[in-house]
């Protein structure tokens, strides 16, 4: 499968790594242009280009840059794609931003708005890039984690889920693209390391 990944630092840099080593085919872009990832591209083997063209690549388009950044996505390109939000809201990054603050919309929520026409899946946010590799494992291994996703669409979340599985984890539906406040940033499942059925209490448990 062919993923498209929307920023260039470290958590775009792993899950593009972690993606070839599966066996997909990855384009990884930044804002700057792809003349700024040459040492990229020749260091981990993917392709390297402009945002549009990792956006026309992917089946799947993988978006890994600061919240604040959002909105210099390019709505009308990403139509049809399933666009994986692993973006995170840290205030003295991105600034105050009271719709979160105020626990009335998400950032998935927000992306999606921007993104209309996209099939937009939280996932990848709420695990730390150095666990994608340390705490891989085979499936059915007693101490494999799960990690947790949310969407309003199934086929997109179900193609979520297998990256999931392929890259060694459990997943856990966690309902619709509404529900992703449950794995945000301060949340008792974000970045926690957590078998499938702990997840799911802790998931459960979670009060906004």
């Amino acid at each position: 499968m062919k993923i498209g990944i929307i920023g260039a630092g470290f958590v775009g840099r792993i899950l593009g790594t972690k993606a070839m080593e599966v066996g997909h085919q990855v384009m990884i872009s930044n804002s700057r242009g792809p003349h700024t990832l040459f040492s990229l591209s020749s260091g981990i083997g993917c392709e390297v280009g402009t945002v549009d063209e990792a956006i026309a690549f992917g089946k799947i388009v993988i978006i890994a840059i600061p919240l604040l950044a959002y909105k210099t996505l390019p709505a009308s390109a990403f139509a049809g794609k399933i666009a994986i939000d692993a973006v995170n809201y840290y205030p003295e990054r991105d600034g105050r931003i009271e719709a979160l603050d105020n626990a009335t919309t998400t950032t998935s929520e927000m992306l999606a708005a921007h993104l209309p026409a996209a099939r937009v899946v939280k996932a990848f946010n709420a695990v730390r890039m150095i666990d994608l590799d340390e705490k891989s494992r085979p499936k059915g291994a007693t101490d494999r984690v799960a990690l947790p996703l949310a969407g309003d669409d199934q086929d997109a979340k179900a193609l979520v889920a297998e990256l999931y599985e392929e890259f060694g984890f459990d997943s856990i539906d966690v309902g619709p693209l509404s529900a992703g406040w449950r794995f945000e940033r301060d949340r008792p499942a974000y970045c926690t390391l957590l078998g499938r059925a702990d997840l799911d209490t802790a998931l459960r448990e979670t009060v906004r």
